[in-house]
């Protein structure tokens, strides 16, 4: 399948999405969200087989500007039209945040407005030096779009997440990791090698137990006590059933060499 405004990689078993619009510092148009939609569908019908985690990232020296403002001046639609149009980007969205699969997004540059969410959806927000996050919205007269309502506040609580969106200010890496928006900075020349070394981690990982576990916590500020007790037992009993989680104990009781130990790796 081509595609038209990212770039899309599996090797060594992890999946790489790069947006590249750069001349537009990789700007949401739409032949970019339908990519995005494409490749994360290839991506799940690999997911646990030749797929065992997913970089997301940006070319040219930004990750994502959000949305094509200069097209919005121009661009003639309802309310119900632009409804449609936002919701019809959801499934993606909810694509990345449910994929059974750790994700990481590598920020470079500029994470804009509806690009901030995008790499905040992410399971592990990795940012060079030179990275900066925006809320940017508020300063065209918009309120956040991309999950930012769900995803922002669950990150750096409610006071901060209100004091992001009202002034739409940038935060850089350094306080970005401070808020807890960025899990790693890493290093500038570096990044690339140091996210993919971050995803192969993974790739030892039981992908059963890994995407049970990311299922269940997704619900944990959705659910109550009870329900996710249950959502424990079944997921549990399901992975004691697969090959790794025997073969792991195998190993365990022989004093043999883990298959995953994530200190060695």
């Amino acid at each position: 399948m081509g595609y038209h405004h990212i770039k899309y990689d599996v090797a060594d078993e992890i999946a790489t999405i790069t947006l590249n619009r750069p001349e537009a510092r990789n700007a949401l148009s739409t032949e970019m969200r339908e990519d995005i939609s494409n490749a994360l569908e290839d991506i799940k019908e690999r997911a646990g087989e030749d797929v065992k985690a997913v970089i997301l990232t940006g070319a040219g020296g930004a990750f994502c500007a959000g949305g094509d403002v200069k097209g919005m001046a121009n661009r003639q639609m309802t309310p119900m039209d632009q409804r449609n149009r936002m919701r019809s980007g959801h499934n993606r969205i909810y694509d990345i945040v449910h994929l059974e699969l750790p994700v990481i997004s590598l920020v470079d540059g500029a994470a804009a407005g509806a690009g901030c969410n995008l790499a905040l959806l992410a399971d592990f927000v990795l940012a060079t030096p030179r990275a900066f996050f925006t809320q940017a919205f508020a300063k065209i007269g918009l309120i956040p779009d991309w999950s930012g309502f769900f995803v922002l506040p669950r990150l750096v609580g409610m006071q901060v997440a209100k004091e992001l969106v009202f002034t739409g200010r940038r935060v850089q890496a350094d306080e970005a990791k401070e808020l807890g928006l960025v899990h790693t900075v890493v290093g500038q020349e570096t990044a690339m090698e140091e996210a993919r070394a971050f995803a192969r981690r993974f790739c030892d990982a039981s992908p059963a137990a890994i995407g049970m576990a990311k299922t269940i916590l997704n619900e944990s500020y959705n659910q109550d006590f009870r329900t996710l007790l249950e959502m424990e037992a079944m997921g549990q009993s399901l992975v004691r059933e697969t090959e790794f989680h025997r073969e792991a104990v195998r190993r365990f009781k022989e004093k043999e060499t883990p298959l995953f130990d994530w200190d060695r790796n």
